[in-house]
C-alpha cells in the first residue's frame, strides 16, 4: 500500500500510480464510484492560489491569532486559537500530509482552513 501511495501522481483529472509492473489510473468517476464522494466545490492546489481575490493570507492567519499584536516570524500554529489549532492539525496530518515541519502552515494550509472556517464546499 505504502509503494502505492509513494508512486501516486495527479494527472489533470486521474490519479496513476505504478506498483510492480502495474499501471492503475483513477478517473474521477471511478474515484466517486469507490469512495462514494462527488466531485464538486472549489479546487485547491499551488496553480490556483492566486486567483482567489478575498483571501488575504496575512490579515486571515492574524484574526487565528489568541494574541493579535505577537510579532509574526512565520506562520506557526503554536499562537493560534483552539478551534484554528485543532483544523490545522486535521489539514497537516489527515487532509495533505506531509512527511515532517506540521507546526508551519503554507498557504495552501491557510486557504484550506479558511475555506472549512467558512464552509466553502471543497475538491
Amino acid at each position: 500500500m505504502k509503494v502505492f501511495y509513494t508512486n501516486l501522481q495527479f494527472n489533470g483529472d486521474t490519479l496513476n500510480s505504478h506498483v510492480k509492473g502495474v499501471d492503475t489510473v483513477i478517473t474521477n468517476d471511478v474515484g466517486a464510484a469507490i469512495t462514494g464522494l462527488k466531485f464538486f466545490g472549489v479546487r485547491i492546489n499551488k496553480d490556483n492560489l492566486g486567483v482567489i481575490e478575498e483571501f488575504n493570507k496575512m490579515q486571515f492567519y492574524k484574526n487565528c491569532l489568541k494574541n493579535h499584536l505577537s510579532k509574526l516570524r512565520n506562520f506557526s500554529i503554536g499562537g493560534l486559537k483552539l478551534d484554528e489549532r485543532l483544523i490545522t492539525f486535521i489539514v497537516s496530518w489527515i487532509i495533505t500530509p506531509r512527511g515532517s515541519n506540521h507546526s508551519t502552515l503554507s498557504e495552501e494550509d491557510l486557504l484550506l482552513i479558511y475555506y472549512i472556517m467558512n464552509k466553502v464546499k471543497l475538491n
